[in-house]
């Protein structure tokens, strides 16, 4: 039995994802300049600094990879 079939299928998902992400660039934004803050500096860069940030961002990507089928 071949996995080439199991591969195709990934490729496929994978391909996909920066169509269904794309719609997530303000919070990737609003992540990226949380985590550029907290870390500026000499600040060193705590744990769950930024996790209303990264929970915004996980669900949008939640949704889009959701309403996109993959």
């Amino acid at each position: 039995m071949s996995g080439r079939g199991v591969w195709l299928r990934t490729r496929a998902r994978l391909r996909r994802f920066p169509a269904l992400l794309a719609g997530c660039g303000e919070q990737a934004a609003a992540y990226g300049r949380c985590v550029a803050a907290a870390a500026a500096g000499t600040a060193e860069l705590r744990r769950d600094a930024c996790l209303e940030e990264f929970r915004a961002l996980q669900d949008c990507f939640s949704r889009a990879v959701g309403a996109g089928g993959a």
